[in-house]
């Protein structure tokens, strides 16, 4: 077997097998193949495309590339979540305790965040003591007595794809969708989970700015997860405007302790309900979506979400008299408001943009070695569709420096009042089960 024909064979239109999709990423891996070829490899497949076999041999290769976590001594079926990422997402912490009190497993390896905001670790290190340095063994019986953990990525998960990744970065391939959504599926995959909920984001802060690229990317996930033997479904849902109100690692772990209690902004309580409701039924602990779903606001009202919160807090060394005293989280210095310039309905708010503010104030990470101040951030006041007056608060600046001007004039560029009322964005688009 010769990569220059397999090359060809692809650039003509042909459909690789399994065997010869192994051969490219095992040789990738080990160096034997050259850069050059897998770049020629991948810009074939960016214009030729791949089958939904060819997508589903190449997620399996990339999972055999490395290690595999097996989670097989937790009892239950392990249904894990993905968002493809936003601006004030903030689902996992909830979602996590939410279905955990159901007793759907969460065993979740989660990273640090490269962008607006931190990742779930660094929000949950928002928490004095909270540490996610734990043995597997640790985890696995944490998540068999709690029903949820979480813990650090480690290991040599998917080197193939750490490989690929780099290399179509820079060789304008990024994005293609079955590279984007092998490369994804086979992180899920390799973690362990038995069935995976996707939230795939469309809109201004989302990777996919359209509906219909959204919708393909979601369709190829579903297809690969469902053809390697992983019940999988998604969600696709608004990134047009941050999720929530809070953006900003500390912030965000107020707003999910909110949300558990029932009392969080309508657009996040909804969306955790949805992936919620799937998660629950994925994993056979409801007859029907309806039936999770009346479950999980019953969690809310009778406080057993929170409860779980608590206890995994507690149980990875975390300070949980935060769920109760929210103000011991970090707090920023200076709040600083951002004033609305005239009446009117905000019609815009753009996501990305909002991000980059939050980022500016240093609750993200420009670069990897970036220092994340986990107590700054931005609080949203109005939504897209609110009336406002001049002299309202659309924002308020959660900030450890005084000077804030850079960000409050990024914040009012992207946040767009009209006169004429405006409708307020659909939050979910679209469902797909494959």
């Amino acid at each position: 077997m010769r990569m220059v024909d397999l090359i060809e064979k692809k650039r003509d239109g042909g459909e690789l097998s399994a065997e010869e999709i192994q051969f490219i990423i095992k040789g990738y891996t080990d160096g034997s193949i050259p850069d050059y070829q897998m770049s020629a490899l991948s810009m074939a497949i960016y214009f030729k495309d791949m089958t939904h076999q060819e997508r589903a041999d190449l997620t399996m290769a990339m999972v055999q590339s490395g290690d595999q976590i097996d989670l097989s001594p937790i009892k239950g079926i392990k249904v894990d979540k993905h968002s493809t990422g936003g601006v004030g997402d903030t689902t996992t912490l909830v979602l996590g305790p939410l279905v955990a009190s159901l007793g759907v497993p969460v065993a979740k390896m989660s990273g640090r965040g490269l962008g607006h905001t931190g990742g779930t670790i660094d929000k949950l290190e928002s928490v004095a003591g909270f540490h996610v340095e734990i043995e597997n063994q640790e985890f696995i019986d944490l998540v068999n007595k709690n029903q949820i953990a979480v813990i650090g990525q480690s290991g040599n998960l998917t080197p193939a794809d750490k490989k690929l990744y780099a290399l179509r970065d820079v060789t304008a391939t990024v994005d293609s969708i079955p590279l984007i959504a092998s490369s994804i599926m086979s992180k899920k995959i390799a973690a362990g989970a038995d069935a995976i909920v996707l939230d795939v984001k469309t809109g201004a802060g989302a990777f996919m700015k359209t509906l219909e690229d959204s919708r393909f990317l979601a369709s190829a996930m579903v297809s690969i997860g469902n053809n390697t033997g992983r019940k999988t479904m998604a969600v696709i849902s608004d990134m047009s405007q941050p999720l929530g109100f809070a953006i900003g690692n500390a912030l965000e772990v107020k707003e999910a302790i909110d949300t558990l209690k029932g009392e969080g902004p309508e657009d996040l309580t909804e969306l955790c309900l949805t992936l919620g409701s799937h998660m629950v039924l994925l994993a056979e602990k409801a007859d029907s979506l309806e039936e999770a779903r009346e479950k999980l606001i019953q969690t809310m009202k009778n406080g057993s979400g929170l409860q779980t919160f608590k206890t995994f807090l507690e149980s990875q060394g975390g300070d949980s008299s935060v769920v109760d005293q929210p103000e011991k989280l970090p707090q920023a210095q200076f709040k600083i408001e951002v004033e609305a310039q005239e009446d009117g309905y905000v019609s815009e708010m753009t996501a990305d943009e909002i991000g980059t503010a939050a980022m500016l104030l240093g609750a993200g990470r420009a670069t990897k070695e970036s220092e994340i101040d986990l107590a700054v951030g931005l609080m949203l006041n109005k939504k897209i569709g609110d009336r406002v007056q001049k002299g309202d608060s659309l924002v308020t600046i959660h900030s450890n420096f005084e000077d804030v001007s850079q960000v409050k004039s990024l914040l009012l560029e992207h946040i767009k009042v009209t006169k004429n009322p405006v409708q307020k964005p659909v939050l979910i688009y679209e469902e797909i089960t494959g």
